[in-house]
């Protein structure tokens, strides 16, 4: 989001004259440096004033908005087609006169061509008038080629820049429009489905534009053609124009076909991308519950439904692409088998003039044409999917805040709100809500799970929509998600947010949210980069980076969203006293938090519960209302649980005991100084830089490609077909030349017969008309068998690789080591499984086709000429050293440039998915409008790159083909210079071929150029396809069914660091577990708790031996591990699927077992109330549950699993402390017979347990039962316990005094020896 301001070179183009613009030589000097070294990022011309983003984008943005103003009024749907024809048809119909002039010279050619023809067939050696003549048609067809060449350039650069101009501006408002989406809108659309319009559909207006003009010149052409050849053969020519108008209907229904397909296909891409994306985002909970397997069936169930829909596609173009060769062949033989039937005889002329007009036709009716419908039918479906998405509701932006006026009024009034997030549900999420925050107020809201905390703060910030009643916002708002957003940047950029830097405040900020020690660790301080999503900091450092991004902004009004939960008590401590109370003390505060600790210092308290107010006054009213607040915070289900469990005793003790610990707060402390320093500190990786290969792309790669989707056998096969195909194919014009070549004999012969009185010949004649009509079907037809042939083989084989490699990609994507994940941010990963995976599925096989046949045509085109004339080798071979040349010279700088395109793409796409992360902080601080200009930017500079693969493509297509035209001009002339000897046939096979060169020639090595280009997405995926794995899921030696049955957990001297380089996070950790202990897991922020769990579930392979149950887990595989060990992570992570598969991937359970389940974490009515129960589709990452509600599913998960060892990372974090001890009490109940190890944050989560360790840095500080620990004054839990406040400390010490108790009366009764005794009655409590 920072805007990168490269100091890009000014841009030649601007500057340059008329004759430098014709002929490119601007470009000249990029080349020659690009041949010199590689090219980076600086090297790339700043874009035209006229390209920028942002005035593209606002210009196209005033219209739309005008159409749907004008629509609305009329009552209509609001046309994106309209538009786009308003903003860019005038530009764009400059073109049309380019198309036009270009296929006029292509009419004129052939007739040209003709003229020499005539003059070799009525060859006069002494006829000086007739060879002046001649030369006057050979200049005026080596004029016509050079210009055909030029103004074929001018109107691919006028039509390309204009699909650029048009994608550029669609992207424009894609994006505007995705910040604008209301959270209804969000329920419709998922991110995978606008990554996919900014990948897949808007390039379809880079391709439409170069076919759309043959809509109108195809038709208008072919009628101009038909009246040549029937001038030029009479009658017959109307049996090849039949052909053609046969063929005319079945393109059109191709391209049609076309549209269903790749409608059907986007839809299922939209669904791969999404499933990758979960993949990808969950990929850390993916490998500990080892999961791999059911995603990697629904991905491969998902890719082959895709690749169904793209083989039918293929084959279509396959088909497409081998009646290109074969109906051009079938045309010229149904004419001439009619020409001579009608008893007319065959001249050299006349072949050669019909033939190459139907060339012309050919390329157009049966290319262009069906081509610009294909590409219609398909940008049609694009164009109504984006203007679908144009159309979802907008969030009604609030104009602009009511001032506050200092201290007189209030902040915020809120009367009577009612809210629904889904109007379909019928309950509320909020109902009949009124609050009144006055200026300076700290307002805390509490409340259990799902109670509608973060709900009351969208309402505020205007997310959810208000149904009933008035809210009214005085001042400036501020705001910090629950779930905290970072973008990829500096971490200065994501606390600063488009602010000014002011240095002081700035310093003040970092130390209130504890943020100072942490900088100063880093490499780079606040300088350095954080990858996508955050991937580079610990949970607790991006809660603290949020936090202060919201206190860094200048506001009235603060929202905090539960910004304590992420960070361990020491910090959270900090942060309350120092950044809540001190820095926001003289600002309104609205603070939703499950920290009850702090709800004395609140000058008002909210207490919500099921979107009802429960309570709402201060602390001394709360605790005059007789509310037990805890035991508000309970459900129902739970308050029927306690009733029934009968132990007043307990009971009592139990409320005793919280209720004094939270009403005797401590008043807080006096700030200390000097206190930020000691706050804890953690690592943070580096991003890793994208990879971009350098030079050609190796034939390893090409071998790699090939063979994926078939044997060796079947590619010799290929190869044959295509040989036999393209000498067939010469065959059949050859054996035309011949039957001339005999008939102007026998013609001859005929006469001298007629003046000598014989009749000899007429009976011969008759003989061979059939016997060289046979021949010329039999070449006919093995030319169209074959071509047939060769195309669909080619076809499947290429799919079917495609369809290999991602396969053997995501497999390998799956076994990489999570590191793999951390230093790769997310938008790189599904680049290459949605862009480089749609080129080789789609594009990569139909330029290779056309490469390959094109390459055997201009073989064909050499050889035939050379056979004719040896001489023309003579000027072919100088021409083919300086075009290698120019391929060389040019590919060098293109690859960098296609390369530079595709790695200044996943900017653009990145931005996009983590701006969609942020929506509410984005709007909330109003910066739709900076990260607008910040997505422009990375717009323009993916712009720029694209802009020089068009410039160079053009200035190599421009070479190419000027050196063609000299090819054409030399072998014209040629052919008059050595005019003795030369037959009239002949010089017409030669001429009509080079002519077919011009085109084709560079055609051919722009197609290799392109291939190679292409080639880099296979070298992209087979990249990811060699990453390196982890361990093997089963290994030979497999533990015994049962195992493990006790759940003995024993570390030995384990290292542990998340990289082969890394620094070590766990060192030498020594430490035994007992069977059915429960350990609670303490430390700092960054102390190495969660290494702990990695470590035990090698998501990086340990140094050092863990035994679980005596078996070495390095020994046995990675899901023999993981799927006995349960967890509980820190992240919750859903997935969209139904609610059943997200519980029992595997369809392991009954559903009776996943509704117990679901009733012991209090989740049953809320699952019942769904629509469709169990089978109910979550949304995109589980976003219709509540952060608290995602981790009790994760809570049911561990219950189905029945492990015998349970770990619970911070599971607790995001919850209240009511659905904390749900989760406690359950895990007693549940997992009473499993070894529990418990991460946390919050002491009064674990003070309980059997053992406490305390980790520091990376080694184990100390590890006892807590109340021995808390004896010791100087032990570092005590400290840590202290720093809660007295009256917390006084009620942790209670616990862990009666938790000893406890374990003490169960040794007295079982008379059992100390160790490990952990009993029900201990658990309980």
């Amino acid at each position: 989001m920072d805007i990168k301001k490269t100091h890009n070179r000014h841009n030649p183009l601007v500057t340059a004259r008329f004759l430098s613009r014709v002929f490119l030589c601007w470009l000249t000097p990029l080349l020659h440096l690009g041949s010199k070294r590689r090219l980076e990022e600086r090297d790339m011309y700043s874009v035209l004033p006229e390209d920028q983003s942002e005035i593209l984008g606002e210009e196209l943005c005033r219209f739309w908005d005008h159409e749907v103003r004008k629509a609305t009024k009329e009552l209509r749907k609001p046309k994106l087609t309209r538009v786009l024809i308003k903003c860019y048809g005038k530009s764009y119909a400059v073109a049309g006169f380019f198309t036009f002039s270009l296929e006029t010279i292509k009419v004129i050619l052939p007739l040209l061509l003709g003229k020499v023809i005539l003059y070799f067939e009525n060859y006069d050696p002494d006829d000086q008038r007739s060879l002046s003549v001649v030369y006057g048609y050979a200049a005026a067809m080596s004029l016509s080629t050079f210009g055909l060449t030029i103004l074929q350039h001018l109107y691919y650069y006028h039509v390309q820049k204009t699909g650029m101009k048009i994608r550029v501006a669609v992207c424009h408002m894609i994006y505007r429009k995705a910040l604008r989406l209301s959270s209804e809108s969000m329920g419709q659309t998922t991110t995978g489905q606008i990554v996919n319009l900014l990948s897949n559909d808007v390039n379809r207006f880079d391709e439409i534009t170069i076919n759309l003009h043959y809509l109108w010149v195809g038709p208008l052409q072919a009628m101009v053609i038909i009246t040549f050849l029937w001038y030029e053969i009479g009658p017959s020519c109307l049996a090849g124009v039949a052909f053609i108008a046969l063929l005319m209907p079945l393109q059109t229904w191709f391209g049609k076909l076309f549209g269903i397909f790749r409608s059907k296909t986007a839809v299922l891409t939209d669904n791969r991308i999404r499933i990758m994306n979960e993949v990808v985002s969950g990929i850390r909970i993916i490998k500990m519950y080892a999961w791999e397997r059911p995603f990697s069936a629904l991905v491969t169930e998902v890719r082959k439904k895709e690749i169904s829909q793209i083989l039918k596609s293929s084959y279509l173009r396959g088909l497409n692409m081998a009646s290109f060769f074969a109906s051009s062949k079938i045309i010229v033989f149904v004419t001439f088998t009619v020409y001579v039937l009608l008893g007319n005889t065959i001249t050299s002329s006349s072949v050669f003039v019909t033939v190459s007009l139907y060339g012309t036709i050919k390329l157009t009716v049966t290319l262009f044409f069906p081509l610009a419908i294909e590409k219609l039918s398909e940008t049609v479906v694009s164009i109504r999917r984006i203007e679908d998405f144009l159309l979802l509701e907008e969030i009604e932006r609030r104009n602009s805040w009511l001032p506050l006026e200092e201290g007189k009024e209030n902040a915020l009034e809120i009367e009577n709100v009612t809210c629904y997030w889904d109007k379909s549900l019928d309950a509320p999420s909020l109902q009949n809500i009124s609050i009144t925050v006055k200026a300076h107020q700290l307002v805390t809201v509490i409340g259990p799970v799902g109670a509608g905390k973060s709900s009351l703060l969208s309402a505020i910030l205007g997310e959810l929509p208000r149904d009933t009643g008035m809210l009214k916002v005085k001042g400036r708002l501020s705001y910090a998600s629950q779930q905290p957003w970072v973008f990829p940047g500096t971490i200065r950029s994501n606390i600063l947010f488009g602010q000014e830097l002011n240095p002081k405040k700035y310093e003040t900020v970092l130390r209130a949210c504890a943020l100072k020690r942490d900088l100063e660790l880093l490499p780079d301080g606040d300088l350095t980069m954080i990858g996508d999503r955050g991937a580079t900091l610990s949970g607790g450092q991006k809660a603290r980076v949020n936090l202060a991004r919201a206190v860094y902004q200048d506001a009235d009004i603060y929202l905090l969203d539960d910004p304590l939960s992420a960070v361990d008590a020491e910090v959270g401590k900090h942060l309350f006293e120092q950044c809540i109370c001190g820095l926001l003390k003289n600002k309104s505060c609205i603070l939703v938090t499950h920290q009850l600790q702090h709800l004395k210092a609140a000058n008002h308290i909210v207490v919500l519960k099921e979107g009802h107010i429960m309570f709402q006054g201060t602390f001394n009213e709360l605790q005059c209302s007789g509310l037990d607040i805890i035991s508000l915070q309970k459900s129902d289900e739970q308050q029927e649980r306690w009733s029934r469990s009968g132990d007043p005793d307990k009971l009592s003790l139990h409320s005793q005991r919280t209720n004094n610990s939270h009403s005797s707060h401590s008043s807080l402390l006096p700030p200390e100084i000097n206190r930020t320093d000691q706050l804890p500190v953690e690592t943070v990786h580096p991003m890793a830089e994208e990879t971009r290969a350098d030079g050609n792309v190796s034939s390893r790669i090409y071998l790699k490609y090939f063979t994926a989707g078939c044997n060796p056998l079947v590619l010799l096969v290929i190869v044959l077909v295509s040989v036999i195909a393209e000498v067939a194919y010469i065959l059949q014009d050859w054996w035309l030349v011949y039957w001339a070549r005999e008939e102007f004999f026998n013609r001859t012969a005929s006469a001298v017969s007629i003046e000598t009185g014989f009749n000899a010949t007429h009976s011969d004649q008759e003989l061979t008309l059939p016997f060289y009509l046979s021949i010329y079907s039999g070449l006919t037809a093995a030319a169209v068998v074959f071509g047939y042939a060769r195309s669909l083989v080619i076809f499947h084989g290429l799919v079917r690789s495609a369809q290999a490699l991602h396969n053997s990609m995501f497999s390998a994507v799956l076994c990489t080591h999570v590191r793999f994940f951390d230093v790769n941010p997310i938008g790189r990963i599904l680049n290459r499984f949605s862009k480089d995976i749609s080129q080789m599925d789609s594009m990569l096989p139909i330029t290779f086709v056309d490469f390959y046949q094109l390459f055997l045509q201009n073989v064909g085109v050499v050889a035939v000429a050379a056979s004719v004339i040896p001489l023309i080798l003579i000027p072919v071979i100088p021409l083919l050293i300086v075009f290698l040349y120019l391929r060389r010279f040019y590919l060098r700088t293109s690859r960098d440039v296609k390369r530079l395109e595709s790695t200044t793409r996943s900017p653009v796409f990145s931005h996009l998915s983590s701006s969609l992360q942020g929506l509410w902080t984005i709007r909330a601080l109003r910066a739709e409008e900076r990260l607008q200009k910040a997505y422009d930017a990375h717009q323009d500079l993916h712009s720029e790159a694209w802009f020089l693969f068009l410039m160079t493509s053009r200035w190599f297509a421009l070479n190419l083909d000027s050196i063609c035209s000299i090819f054409v001009t030399i072998t014209t002339f040629g052919c008059i210079l050595l005019r003795d000897g030369l037959k009239a046939g002949e010089v017409g096979l030669v001429l009509t071929y080079a002519v077919t060169l011009v085109g084709n020639f560079q055609w051919t090595v722009r197609q290799s150029a392109e291939v190679e280009n292409m080639m880099t997405s296979v070298e992209r995926v087979v990249e990811y396809t060699e990453l390196e794995s982890e361990a093997p899921w089963t290994t030979q030696k497999r533990p015994p069914p049962n195992w493990p049955n006790k759940g003995l957990v024993n570390f030995n001297r384990v290292n542990f660091s998340y990289s082969n380089d890394g620094p070590p996070v766990l060192k030498d950790i020594s430490a035994t577990f007992q069977p059915n202990e429960k350990v609670g897991i303490v430390g700092r922020t960054g102390a190495g708790k969660s290494s702990l769990v990695s470590a035990l579930f090698r998501l990086a392979e340990p140094q050092g031996k863990i035994y679980i149950d005596g078996v070495l887990t390095s020994d046995i595989g990675l899901h023999d591990l993981r799927q006995k060990i349960s967890i509980i992570p820190q992240d919750p992570v859903l997935f969209t699927d139904t609610v059943r598969k997200n519980l029992d991937p595997f369809n392991q359970h009954t559903d009776e077992d996943l509704w117990k389940a679901l009733e012991e974490v209090q989740l049953k009515s809320v699952v019942k109330n769904l629509p469709g129960k169990l089978e109910t589709l979550l949304a995109e990452s589980g976003s219709n549950f509540s952060v608290g509600q995602r981790q009790l599913v994760c809570l049911a998960r561990a219950i189905l699993r029945k492990n015998r060892i349970l770990v619970i990372d911070e599971a607790t974090a995001n919850v209240d402390t009511r659905t904390d001890e749900l989760i406690q009490k359950t895990v007693r109940d549940k997992f009473r017979e499993c070894t529990v190890l418990t991460i946390a944050h919050r002491l009064n989560t674990i003070i309980d347990s059997d053992r406490i360790l305390v980790l520091d840095n990376g080694a184990i500080q100390e590890l006892d039962r807590p109340f021995t620990l808390l004896q010791n004054k100087k032990s570092a839990l005590y400290k840590m316990v202290q720093q809660t406040g007295q009256a917390e400390a006084a009620a942790l010490l209670e616990s862990a005094r009666q938790a000893e108790v406890d374990a003490g009366a169960v040794l007295v009764q079982e008379a059992v020896p100390v160790l490990g005794s952990n009993t029900e009655e201990s658990l309980s409590d």
